[in-house]
């Protein structure tokens, strides 16, 4: 792999390439957090019901899921610094385009766009700064800031969000972007140099292509279901397709040479137990915090402003806790931490599941921080315990694989607790007791799942060859975790 001449360059280009790469990946996950806080104006304002906020954060969401992993093969071939440019390019554009949108279809077609163009930024972002440290330590340092910095981002999203819709409306969250993509993109030709590595594997075609359409396919049934119906000829036509493309994938997977979802991995216990708990993760995190500012809103009456301070507990507790749930797990193990963190969330949204239009705050934020605090606790030892699972220099696709199972769930809780809400309002439920039915379904399957990951990591063992702790070679794909990848082992 050729190295940039930054790698041994001056400290000054270290200096831009390391604000260049932090800053993209911040405005990445700025917006995981920041669209939450404009969901109640969106509605508001474009006349959409709950079925198109559904779409309006999983179509960004679904993208980025599926593309994380091709994202970094991409930036290997063609150039990381290329691939980075490109993405943040196609990520500003896709923010001034929702933020003209006239109407809930342009929103989620600029959504759409939003995901293509964070999968190539995210891994490339991080591909050119692991390239530019080849000194391990150094590397580690430099990694460990770039998770950090950027992790601002979730905590300031909340509050971002909601100053910005109260004074401008909805569109100001996106245009937020403009002015970071045009200094990334006029920094980065400048100061970035290129690197790529002509011996990465081929791209998925294929396997890319089934997986967004089977995972897009079950979106839209479990969205739409509660709307059309689900015993609706579109609903039941949506579930089969679905079905068919992802035994489709399946079949593919098994057959290329270079998958990009390796199926023998998930013969490895550790790996599909640490797998299968992140998606929970991600179904129940994400999937409960898409209400956080519409119950301020529409249950005590909130101000849109006022609900993104109100969030803040939760995604605060995140950005604090998380750089210490890696050190927990290297001292007790991944099993405690992970079982703890689990076991810690699930109450906390049960807890959530109990308040109503006249709880106080102040018996409010402690249970949002409590969730918080739990999910932290979770991330970065599962990423650990999926890399632990296989040999060291398959850690970077464990990785990556388990920041995209985390992202399928988040898809997943979305949907399936909108679905909830829906369901239960056209039985007859007040808006408040719907949320509640979802906070209470999220902290059940959390909870039954901290008891389950348990027992099965108790019962899970590493290949003999991945025994000692090890650090991805290819850690590109680790993009979207919130987290350090120095923390995950």
């Amino acid at each position: 792999m050729a190295a940039p001449p930054a790698a041994v360059g001056s400290r000054p280009n270290r200096t831009v390439l390391l604000t260049v790469t932090c800053l993209g990946q911040f405005m990445v996950l700025l917006d995981n957090t920041i669209v939450g806080a404009a969901l109640p104006d969106m509605q508001h304002r474009l006349h959409t019901q709950l079925t198109g906020l559904q779409w309006i954060v999983d179509a960004y969401v679904l993208l980025v899921a599926m593309l994380l992993l091709s994202g970094g093969v991409f930036a290997d071939r063609f150039g990381r610094k290329r691939v980075y440019l490109a993405g943040v390019a196609v990520f500003t554009t896709a923010s001034v385009l929702c933020s003209l949108a006239p109407s809930v279809g342009w929103l989620i077609a600029g959504r759409v766009l939003q995901g293509i163009g964070a999968a190539a930024l995210s891994p490339a972002s991080l591909a050119l700064l692991t390239a530019a440290y080849p000194v391990p330590q150094e590397r580690i340092k430099a990694i460990g800031l770039w998770a950090g910095l950027s992790g601002i981002g979730l905590a300031a999203g909340p509050v971002a969000g909601g100053v910005l819709t109260d004074a401008f409306g909805w569109p100001a969250i996106f245009l937020v972007n403009l002015p970071i993509g045009v200094v990334l993109l006029l920094v980065g030709l400048r100061s970035l140099e290129e690197a790529s590595n002509p011996s990465a594997p081929a791209i998925d075609t294929p396997g890319t292509v089934l997986s967004v359409l089977g995972v897009g396919a079950l979106t839209y049934g479990l969205i739409e279901g509660g709307a059309r119906g689900w015993t609706s000829p579109a609903i039941l036509g949506s579930f089969t397709v679905a079905v068919i493309l992802l035994a489709a994938f399946a079949t593919v997977e098994a057959r290329r040479s270079a998958p990009m979802l390796p199926p023998r991995l998930f013969r490895q216990r550790l790996f599909t137990v640490s797998n299968t708990a992140m998606v929970v993760v991600g179904f129940a995190l994400m999937g409960s915090s898409f209400f956080f500012s519409q119950f301020f809103v529409y249950v005590q009456g909130s101000s849109i402003l006022r609900a993104g301070l109100q969030n803040l507990p939760a995604s605060l507790a995140m950005v604090i806790v998380s750089p210490y749930a890696g050190r927990l797990a290297a001292r007790y193990g991944f099993r405690t931490v992970v079982t703890v963190g689990l076991a810690v969330a699930g109450p906390g949204l049960l807890a959530l599941g109990m308040v109503h239009a006249d709880t106080g705050y102040g018996n409010v934020w402690w249970r949002l921080a409590v969730v918080g605090i739990g999910f932290a606790l979770t991330m970065s030892p599962l990423t650990g315990a999926a890399i632990q699972a296989v040999r060291p220099q398959e850690g970077g696709l464990a990785s990556g694989i388990s920041s995209t199972t985390r992202q399928i769930g988040a898809v997943l809780g979305v949907a399936v607790l909108g679905a909830i809400v829906r369901t239960r309002q056209s039985d007859g439920a007040s808006f408040e007791t719907a949320l509640n039915s979802a906070f209470l379904a999220a902290g059940a399957i959390t909870s039954a799942t901290a008891a389950l990951t348990g027992l099965w990591l108790a019962r899970s063992k590493p290949p003999e060859d991945s025994a000692a702790p090890h650090r991805p070679t290819d850690p590109h794909a680790v993009t979207t975790s919130n987290e350090a990848p120095t923390n995950s082992r």
